[in-house]
């Protein structure tokens, strides 16, 4: 699978555009890494808020970037080798030169003034995904441009995937499952879970390289909590020095991203075998995903995927161990848009992608979870395969 290419281009594009129609818009401003890699094709190698960052997309005509010169040559290299979606980019200093003038950092809103005069914006409604401090200094200089914060509607752009960011999702769930299965040949008694994860990063970044050379992985996370502190979702904060014990359960996840797609796959593990209370609420999570997943059909609301899994969770008895919400948006982000699954009633959309991960937590016994990546259609599409049986997922 190569860089993502035209087609994903012209379908956000698409998107684009219906926005800035739909909302009287001249232009769309994004600040933001991950809007950044969204409307460009470029990971962004900065901190935004140290190195502001911009890529202006207008109704009419050509976009453009500004970014640090620190990406300068991180650029060029990604325009040699066709993976960009826009051609004009402009660079700003961070130091002070001797020999030569260029713009300096301070002068960003500045820079971005005249790139606004320049292409007739300077009286242009202007929306943001997120309006940044140079951003808005940038418009105080145009008196004339309005510049709108509309974060919700621009985050309706990364709904619906196309078919061809699933067929990478489908390769990167792929992966995911292929560390699962590492997970199962290296869980073992006494091993630290730090090393362990270490371990199975190695292993994803060789088998990465092996089926997506020439792009970008990132190991975004390799991560078992085990024991009682599985029972805290993020984990205790004490991971230096924890062990699997006998008798531990635990939650593992795995985390890829390649060329800016986001897939999450989790899973139960017992080193031993479980106790009769632990095989019960791993049943009771397992059935909850299992439930979640089934409400992933297009037409139905986003909301019901919480619903169906709490229903379940609930008639067990378990509604009390509830810690968080059933899932959320995936794709240019481990946590996509949307974000507010349990409130959230429109429908959902084909293509869209989501988790399905609900859980139960017990103070001082652990965790239960199983995490899946899952394509919203007329029947929904699994890319996450590791299997989430007991037996399968009991080490002895």
């Amino acid at each position: 699978m190569a860089f993502l290419g035209s087609a994903v281009h012209e379908h956000r594009m698409d998107a684009m555009r219906a926005l800035m129609e739909r909302e009287e818009l001249d232009a769309l401003a994004f600040t933001s890494a991950d809007f950044f890699q969204f409307a460009t094709n470029f990971a962004t190698d900065v901190q935004t808020w140290e190195r502001p960052v911009l890529v202006l997309v207008p109704r009419a005509g050509e976009p453009f970037v500004v970014l640090a010169e620190l990406s300068e040559h991180h650029w060029r290299y990604a325009t040699e080798a066709g993976r960009l979606w826009v051609r004009e980019a402009h660079f700003y200093a961070e130091h002070p030169r001797l020999a030569e003038r260029a713009t300096l950092v301070g002068e960003w809103p500045e820079l971005v003034a005249e790139l606004l005069k320049a292409r007739a914006l300077a009286r242009g409604r202007i929306a943001a995904d997120a309006v940044t401090a140079p951003l808005a200094r940038a418009a105080s200089l145009l008196p004339g441009a309005k510049l709108l914060p509309l974060p919700a509607e621009i985050r309706s752009l990364r709904w619906v995937k196309h078919a061809e960011e699933i067929a990478l999702m489908r390769e990167i769930a792929a992966l995911s499952d292929w560390v699962q299965d590492r997970y199962r040949e290296n869980i073992r008694p006494h091993r630290l879970t730090l090393e362990l994860d270490m371990a199975m990063a190695a292993l994803m970044a060789e088998e990465g390289a092996r089926r997506f050379p020439g792009q970008h992985l990132e190991i975004m996370r390799c991560w078992t909590i085990t024991g009682p502190a599985s029972s805290a979702p993020h984990g205790d904060g004490r991971s230096a020095g924890a062990r699997i014990e006998p008798g531990h359960g635990m939650i593992n996840i795995v985390i890829p991203r390649v060329n800016g797609l986001v897939v999450e796959n989790e899973r139960t593990w017992f080193c031993g075998t479980p106790s009769a209370e632990q095989a019960r609420l791993f049943e009771v999570a397992r059935a909850a995903n299992e439930a979640a997943i089934e409400a992933c059909v297009a037409g139905r609301p986003v909301s019901g995927i919480d619903t169906a899994a709490q229903a379940v969770i609930e008639r067990a008895g378990c509604g009390a161990l509830i810690r968080h919400r059933t899932g959320h948006g995936m794709g240019t982000l481990g946590h996509e848009f949307p974000e507010d699954m349990a409130f959230n009633h429109r429908s959902l959309l084909e293509r869209e992608v989501y988790s399905a991960e609900p859980g139960l937590y017990v103070y001082g016994l652990g965790g239960f979870r199983h995490d899946d990546t899952v394509v919203v259609g007329v029947a929904p599409e699994i890319l996450t395969k590791a299997p989430k049986d007991l037996k399968s997922q009991t080490i002895v």
